[in-house]
């Protein structure tokens, strides 16, 4: 599935027998391991675990990972054979460095009967849309299966060449909740966490419920007006700019530098200037002290969008750019989808 002229993706359910006799036969001695946040408390054990199991020199990437849009470059492990990646599933239309293996952590967890039950007790629209983290795709199914019984009609997207899966969320991508949502009253999120409902909320015009399989949590609707208010209120601040910087990462899977130049234009036909700038994880205080009024980020959309608070300048999104320059209203909002 990944692009043929990358090196190979492998994708694993789970750390375990399976994961290791593939990293043998392979005969790697040098692997470097990346893990999410929420896996670094036993990042060191699972390394020495990779190194008893294989053999191999392990190598743990320190840096923060948020998804399989930013594993190790070269740079960061020269002599690294291969990387190991928890958390995630491939992005098909990302290039790889090296052979890749991802685990995605699979959580079978969850009674789908009991799960249908809280949903209609708590009366979710009977069209629902039902969208999912990789770690709870194996839930989708016999969840579908449960809310039908209660009378609803289940619908599950199937997304654009980033997403690995059916029903799958990214935070940069929600396509295959988009290819349904005019079959749809509400969308059903099942996971953890506000990150996969909140970029739901900006990318669909519907009402988004969020489940914890795990703990049988239902969360009610994000506010989507509240956020939707907000960026335009971003997008008010920053229509004035004159001088504007284009935000470019070197991730492989985030850079975006023909829509950077793009812009670039754009913003020179308004009268505006218009520098890029280049990283690769962005820190705010990389934009401090500079003469610049306002950035428009092409990286992870989820920069401007989660993080804008913590810039000194307003950081927009392309959609809000041309917002900003006039090119287009503000209404219907418009979610920055990295295809």
């Amino acid at each position: 599935m990944p692009d043929s002229e990358s090196p190979p993706a492998y994708v694993f359910p789970t750390v375990g027998p399976e994961l290791f006799a593939a990293l043998r036969s392979a005969g790697l001695r040098r692997i470097v391991l990346q893990v999410p946040a929420g896996l670094i408390r036993n990042a060191h054990e699972l390394a020495g675990r990779l190194h008893e199991e294989t053999g191999a020199s392990v190598t743990l990437a320190a840096r923060a990972c948020f998804g399989a849009c930013d594993f190790p470059t070269r740079d960061e492990a020269l002599k690294a054979e291969a990387v190991v990646v928890l958390g995630h599933s491939p992005i098909p239309n990302v290039r790889l460095y090296r052979p890749t293996y991802f685990v995605e952590m699979r959580e079978p967890g969850g009674d789908p009967s009991a799960l249908a039950a809280t949903v209609d007790r708590a009366g979710v629209p009977a069209r629902l849309g039902l969208v999912a983290s990789v770690q709870h795709l194996d839930l989708v199914a016999p969840l579908t299966e449960a809310l039908q019984r209660t009378g609803r009609t289940v619908h599950i997207g199937t997304g654009d060449r980033r997403l690995y899966y059916p029903s799958q969320a990214l935070g940069c991508n929600y396509t295959g909740a988009e290819s349904v949502a005019g079959d749809v009253d509400a969308f059903l999120f099942l996971g953890t966490g506000r990150f996969h409902p909140v970029g739901l909320a900006f990318a669909v015009d519907r009402p988004v419920w969020s489940l914890d399989p795990l703990q049988n949590v239902l969360e009610p609707p994000i506010d989507r007006g509240s956020l939707i208010r907000r960026r335009q209120l971003t997008v008010a601040r920053a229509r004035d700019a004159l001088k504007w910087g284009i935000l470019v990462s070197t991730f492989a899977g985030q850079n975006r530098m023909p829509t950077a130049l793009a812009l670039q234009e754009r913003a020179r036909a308004r009268g505006r200037d218009a520098e890029i700038l280049v990283f690769d994880r962005l820190d705010p205080r990389d934009l401090e002290g500079r003469a610049l009024d306002a950035y428009v980020n092409t990286a992870c959309p989820r920069i401007a969008l989660d993080d804008s608070d913590l810039y000194p300048r307003p950081v927009l999104t392309p959609p809000e750019f041309l917002m900003a320059l006039g090119e287009l209203p503000l209404e219907p909002y418009r979610f920055d989808t990295y295809h």
